[in-house]
Parts: C-alpha cells; structure tokens; sequence
C-alpha cells in the first residue's frame, strides 16, 4: 500500500528528493524563503512524513533522508486522480489532457512513440 502524502507533505519530501540528505533547519530555511513557513510548521510537517515512514531521521543535525522514491508517489497519486475523476480511465485522462491543449508537432510524436511502445 503507497504512502499517501499531502501537498505540505509533498513540498517537503520534493526537497529531500532533489537534495538528498539534508537537515531539517535548512529545509526549513528553503521553505521559509520560498513559501514564508515557519520553522515550527515546517517541523511539523517532517514530523508527519517521519510517521508515515516517508523519511528517516539521522542524528547529528535530525539530517532527513527519503525513505520512499518520488516515481512510487507519482504513480501512486496519478492512479489514485485517474480513479477519482476518470473512473479508472486512463484514455479519459489522456483525452481530457489533449483536449483543452495545442500539441507541437513533437508533443505528438513522443507521444505516439509511447503509444507504439504500449502495443509491443
């Protein structure tokens, strides 16, 4: 069974992906820079991930290190938003997704080549 991660959640761990290993009072720091979080929020956010299993925790310096792979989030989220919207429909995501949107020449073509590969 996947993690489920909330946005807050989600901004944390996007860190702890690009960065690997880092301490807890330079996320902090990142966030407090870039979306005005406290410490004591953000703290409590990497509280939430530690008892989800999503990081462990080194000591010295509470360094965070990521516990699950961001590519098992996304296709854990994708599917659960396909389920949710779609009713399972990956082909209504698609099609909802190149409906509303102007594909280049290229977009097109990557994606026919993702569809041939499907049909190998």
């Amino acid at each position: 069974m996947a993690i489920k991660l909330f946005d807050s959640e989600l901004r944390v761990m996007e860190l702890i992906w690009q960065k690997g290993a880092i301490r807890a009072s330079k996320i902090a720091e990142i966030l407090g820079d870039e979306i005005s979080w406290s410490k004591t929020t953000t703290y409590t956010v990497i509280k939430k991930c530690l008892d989800k299993g999503a990081i462990k925790r080194e000591n010295p310096h509470f360094v965070c290190t990521a516990l699950i792979d961001k590519s098992k989030v996304q296709l854990a989220e994708t599917t659960e938003h396909i389920d949710k919207f779609y009713n399972g429909s990956a082909s209504m995501l698609f099609a909802s997704l190149v409906q509303n949107k102007k594909l280049t020449k290229n977009e097109i073509n990557e994606l026919k080549d993702l569809v041939s590969k499907l049909e190998e």
